[in-house]
């Protein structure tokens, strides 16, 4: 997922800061929202174990903890027979629930090869989210219709070459500058904002 996370990230922060909210890396944690209240985090612990979590507003049915509550439906404990080392990795959004309902809809782990997560039927919305850095073609189409929309006034720009966005998610993480400015150059863009953001997404920063 790295490479496409992070050309995403590299081309959201080169549009601007208020563009580069929308994913990003900051060594520990990948984020990525779609702008619409529905977002995911990966939360790294080592090498070999992560936990994945998020929430889709419209599809998660997976109340979990005090969302039960606030929204008068049964529990479902995305926790239940999960390894501890899970809810320590994720303590500060857990905590998010209570103090500023921020709620979660789904929590994958990994461990050294698979992803897994507790034993619920509900609908957790990680389906619906649609997670453009899961698969080549829409991360490539994101970063194409990004590229191409009118931002700040600009009038839209000129497509991007196929060949040059390919070769891009191909580099990230460690793409380069001159793969950078054959993407982003002429464009009005942050070259330098956009090689720094895909560089966060280096395993060990």
């Amino acid at each position: 997922m790295a490479p496409r996370w992070s050309a995403l990230s590299a081309v959201l922060a080169a549009c601007g800061p208020r563009w580069a909210e929308s994913a990003y890396s900051d060594g520990s944690t990948w984020h990525y929202d779609d702008g619409g209240g529905n977002w995911a985090d990966i939360r790294f612990v080592s090498d070999d174990r992560a936990v994945l979590l998020g929430h889709d507003h419209e599809y998660s049915t997976t109340y979990f903890r005090s969302a039960a509550d606030y929204f008068g439906e049964p529990e479902t404990d995305l926790l239940a027979s999960c390894p501890p080392w899970w809810a320590e990795a994720i303590g500060d959004y857990l905590e998010r629930i209570d103090t500023h309902g921020m709620w979660i809809g789904f929590i994958y782990g990994y461990d050294g090869g698979t992803w897994t997560r507790a034993d619920y039927n509900a609908d957790d919305g990680f389906t619906s989210l649609n997670l453009p850095i899961l698969d080549d073609r829409p991360v490539l189409k994101q970063i194409f219709d990004q590229l191409t929309m009118s931002i700040g006034g600009r009038p839209a720009a000129a497509d991007p070459d196929p060949q040059i966005l390919t070769r891009t998610l191909a580099e990230c993480p460690d793409l380069s500058a001159d793969m950078a400015q054959a993407l982003l150059g002429g464009r009005g863009l942050d070259v330098d904002a956009a090689l720094r953001a895909a560089h966060q997404f280096r395993r060990g920063n």
